[in-house]
């Protein structure tokens, strides 16, 4: 049984790549398209999966022709997929657009991943785990309930709040660590972010309603972390070409948790999912750029 759970979205991405984002109103010709499987909980499932040994993927898909493809790719990455449940309708969709310079703008049509009910949160589909990761691409609603059965089980709770939106004091107090980008960190926070003293006192802040860990991620400066006794640590990041930076915050949060589970300290853990998310911004794709330990491994025998 896999120490990891993750409950949160599983969706179709829908990719269109172009050299320039358009403007408003504007009508460009995209170099092409492709269907490939994502969600931000899947995403993090298969990188956890990946980067260690296996997870726990609590979600749903539809009913619609994508729903099989969803599950299939989780499988096929050693993702147990007992917990994801089959909604009437559509699964969700992710309206990807990535640039010429590796940038993306997304768009989220929420599916099934709406219908998740805490029904479909128990205490039998967690079982053996010992990290659950959660995002905001389910209702919040779920994702408290989430965050009230791992308190109650003694399961540590690592919430990425993504896409960005404000917490429930009552959540912030359930979370173990906090892994937000700059953008997340100044929307929870209230508090602007534009340089790595920011980053801390934003962090800062949100220990102080009750979060135990905060990790900031920092792009190409790397992460700024908050360990539980307030110590702050920062790692850069590894210098790389980027070709498509989609799914690779994920990418970092499946592989910190993977390297968490293992028994890694907060630096090694750190690092460790920085290699993972630098090499997946190196790939096109969510999942399919998402490494596999003995790729991390290797990668930072190369870089030491």
């Amino acid at each position: 049984m896999s120490k990891i759970a993750v409950i949160g979205s599983i969706n179709m991405d829908i990719v269109n790549q172009v050299e320039a984002f358009p403007q408003p109103g504007e009508t460009i010709h995209g170099r092409g398209t492709s269907y490939q499987p994502g969600g931000k909980g899947a995403n993090q499932a298969v990188a956890a999966a990946l980067a260690g040994d296996g997870a726990i993927m609590i979600g749903a898909v539809g009913d619609d022709a994508f729903g099989g493809v969803l599950t299939d790719s989780l499988r096929s990455r050693g993702v147990d997929t007992a917990g994801v449940s089959v909604k009437a309708g559509s699964s969700g969709l992710a309206f990807i657009t990535v640039s010429g310079s590796g940038e993306n703008t997304i768009v989220l049509s929420a599916g099934s991943n709406g219908k998740l009910t805490e029904a479909d949160v128990s205490g039998d589909a967690l079982a053996g785990a010992e990290i659950a990761l959660l995002q905001n691409e389910i209702p919040a609603q779920v994702n408290l309930h989430a965050l009230k059965l791992c308190a109650k089980l003694g399961i540590k709770a690592c919430y990425n709040p993504a896409p960005a939106a404000k917490i429930a004091a009552e959540a912030l107090q359930l979370i173990d660590t906090l892994v937000v980008n700059e953008t997340e960190a100044e929307v929870v926070s209230g508090l602007a972010v534009d340089s790595l003293e920011d980053a801390e006192r934003a962090a800062r802040a949100l220990q102080a309603e009750g979060v135990g860990r905060v990790i900031v991620t920092l792009g190409g400066k790397g992460a700024l972390a908050l360990d539980r006794d307030g110590a702050a640590l920062r790692v850069p990041a590894f210098k790389v070409e980027p070709a498509d930076t989609t799914a690779a915050g994920d990418t970092f949060i499946g592989a910190y948790a993977a390297a968490t589970a293992a028994g890694r300290t907060l630096t090694e853990a750190l690092r460790y999912a920085a290699a993972a998310a630098a090499i997946s911004v190196t790939r096109h794709g969510a999942q399919s750029s998402i490494p596999a330990k003995a790729e991390i491994e290797r990668f930072l025998q190369e870089r030491a």
